[in-house]
């Protein structure tokens, strides 16, 4: 299992931003969102530039119904992508944080 592969090289020399990403992925797409959210901070850790997990980080939290952390998330994704020049990682996380806050309409 792909899980249970990406977890046996956690601490070893392989492990780090991409891993733990992978590993945070790979979770979400199981369902398993807590345990994902906790992989992906890992990986923002390991590299808080990484804007590719910051945007999934804020998935996760939403997934999870905790609102400010998946904006919290969605926000340091935005700075990291405009450091790196990842424009479109910008433009895809501005465009979550905007529906996040829009006021609901009934």
């Amino acid at each position: 299992m792909l899980i249970a592969s990406l977890r046996a090289q956690c601490g070893g020399p392989r492990d780090g931003a991409l891993l733990r990403f992978s590993l945070g992925n790979a979770l979400l797409n199981t369902g398993d969102a807590q345990a994902a959210i906790e992989e992906l901070q890992r990986a923002v850790a390991f590299d808080p530039a990484y804007s590719a997990a910051w945007k999934l980080l804020g998935k996760a939290c939403l997934a999870t119904d905790r609102r400010d952390d998946a904006a919290a998330a969605w926000r340091q994704g935005i700075e990291a992508a405009r450091q790196r020049g990842d424009k479109q990682a910008e433009k895809e996380m501005a465009v979550f944080l905007r529906r996040l806050e829009k006021p609901a309409q009934d």
